[in-house]
């Protein structure tokens, strides 16, 4: 076998390897997440199962202690059975409870989903330069300026573009989805001059050219988007060091909780 042609195909089996390791790793993460997963869902259930047995016994001990004041003639049975009426509201309020339990632990699911599908599509990128997670049912996705943007500027690069793409795609198949994008900066006073005047504009600036991004180039729909500028008064970090300041600097893509379905679960079940 000649040189180049061993040298060929050397690389092409280092480049399977690496594409095997990176499956390896993206097949421990979905394993992770739904242990993860598991995990919660039975600590709910358990949870559920405890609440309804208590539910059962305050039930059990309501009926007996009735009972015992309508055979001692201290309440007439009309009472009783209002009382009774009102218990079995109880009951149904329960039933509610539940369901919204059960609704909430599969939005849990779903956005843990979206965020596995999310990193899958990203690939390996530093974590500096991106990060995405969950917070209290939000999904989060922060980038940091260093990959969208030069220092001061708004503009985003080329780079930055090909990452945009890979999130759009994702976000594309879930067209129930709306997410704001959020432009921040560290508390460094914005000297650039021309049209900005400060923090506030440049963050505002830097969040409407991701927004463009997403719907010129990737076809996401305008409806689903909407642009916030923070400036420097939203930090994750205290300004007292650079590396500090370097995570100041980030554009956040926050995937909105649903609220108009969580009413109209309210309302339904009223």
């Amino acid at each position: 076998m000649s040189t180049k042609k061993f040298k060929a195909e050397q690389a092409k089996y280092n480049q399977l390897n690496d594409s095997y390791a990176k499956l390896q790793g993206d097949l421990k993460n979905c394993e992770d997440a739904k242990a993860e997963e598991a995990r919660k869902k039975a600590a709910l259930q358990a949870e559920i199962d405890a609440l309804n047995k208590q539910i059962g016994y305050l039930k059990e001990n309501n009926t007996q202690a009735l009972k015992q004041l309508q055979d001692l003639s201290v309440i007439s049975s009309s009472q009783a059975e209002s009382i009774k009426k009102s218990m079995e509201n109880i009951g149904a309020k329960d039933s509610y409870i539940q369901t919204l339990q059960q609704q909430m632990a599969r939005k849990d699911s779903l956005n843990m989903a979206l965020v596995m599908n999310l990193k899958g599509a990203i690939g390996n990128l530093d974590d500096k330069d991106i990060n995405i997670k969950v917070d209290k049912g939000v999904v989060y996705i922060d980038i940091s300026d260093k990959l969208l943007f030069k220092s001061g500027k708004y503009d985003v690069t080329e780079e930055a573009k090909v990452v945009l793409g890979k999130v759009a795609t994702v976000l594309k198949n879930q067209p129930d989805i709306e997410f704001m994008v959020e432009g921040h900066t560290d508390n460094v006073a914005y000297k650039g001059g021309g049209q900005l005047l400060d923090n506030w504009d440049l963050s505002v600036k830097r969040a409407t050219s991701v927004i463009r991004i997403l719907q010129n180039q990737y076809g996401l729909d305008p409806m689903k988007m909407s642009a916030a500028g923070r400036g420097e008064y939203l930090p994750i970090a205290a300004n007292d060091t650079p590396e500090n300041k370097a995570a100041n600097r980030r554009t956040r893509i926050v995937i909105l909780p649903q609220l108009d379905q969580f009413f109209k679960l309210l309302e339904t079940k009223k």
